[in-house]
């Protein structure tokens, strides 16, 4: 394994991988690796002659600066976790060789998209996320370039990000990664405390009891109502539970067939916010 820390290096050395026509899959992280992580690097590698991945804690996506500071930072154990898994390359910059000196997000506009749950709670969040996306796009220049879709929100984002901006890249939407016991896997959740980590896969169970009630015919007000109440008589705090349009992901006000919804939950264990959603 190769690590580059600035992308004056690297660009020009993946450059040269693509004129010997070899494929590049590229994976952007903010470290904390897990196997969900590791689920997208092994389609990556099944797809594409090289991947890199990228490990960068990044400011701009982070409106509360107490989430950044604690944001779980674990380089070494991540470069040991790709070494052993084939990856071919790390990118590990720093902040100065992304951003100029006093440098913010760019602003953008996707249409509505970025104004809904995440972009209501977290203002400002999806400008970062489509900033530093673009910024390590344009320096690793991939063809493929692989997301989760626990952050299904983020990943539409991108891909209108992509649109706008015209990157030559593909975005490879991979399906959630699960614990056996169903929790949503996440680098937040090594600060779960043991009690909140073995009731956190009720989350998963609440969106599957609110698939199965789309199914019995129920109205989205209906499951909105029962994920509501769920929540009310456990230990968890929910933030919201929105069920949307997969596309424009606006509120639905009724099912209609052929139409892909999804169903999304955000809620706290303690101080820990976790997320997750389901495809109804």
């Amino acid at each position: 394994m190769v690590v580059f820390n600035k992308k004056d290096e690297l660009t020009p050395f993946i450059q040269n991988l693509k004129k010997e026509g070899k494929t590049i899959g590229f994976l952007p992280t903010m470290g904390a690796l897990h196997e969900g992580h590791l689920s997208l690097a092994k389609l990556s590698i099944a797809q594409n002659d090289y991947t890199i991945v990228s490990i960068f804690v990044n400011p701009t996506q982070f409106n509360n600066p107490e989430d950044l500071e604690k944001y779980p930072r674990t380089e070494e154990k991540d470069i040991e976790l790709l070494t052993q898994n084939g990856i071919d390359f790390v990118y590990l910059p720093s902040v100065s060789d992304l951003y100029e000196e006093g440098e913010v997000a760019k602003k953008y506009n996707f249409g509505g998209i970025e104004n809904v749950m995440e972009g209501e709670f977290r203002p400002g969040h999806f400008d970062g996320v489509a900033t530093i996306v673009s910024k390590l796009i344009r320096a690793v220049n991939p063809d493929r370039a692989y997301f989760g879709e626990k952050d299904f929100q983020q990943v539409r984002i991108v891909q209108e990000m992509v649109k706008q901006e015209q990157l030559p890249v593909e975005i490879v939407p991979v399906p959630i990664k699960r614990a056996e016991n169903g929790l949503a896997l996440s680098s937040r959740n090594v600060r779960l405390s043991a009690e909140n980590l073995e009731a956190a896969p009720f989350i998963y169970k609440v969106l599957q009891d609110a698939v199965s009630l789309k199914n019995e015919g129920k109205t989205p007000d209906e499951i909105k109502a029962f994920v509501q109440q769920t929540f009310d008589q456990s230990s968890f705090k929910l933030e919201y539970f929105e069920i949307t349009d997969e596309e424009t992901l606006q509120t639905l006000e009724s099912f209609r067939e052929h139409q892909k919804a999804r169903g999304f939950v955000v809620a706290y264990a303690g101080d820990i916010r976790l997320i997750d959603n389901i495809q109804f």
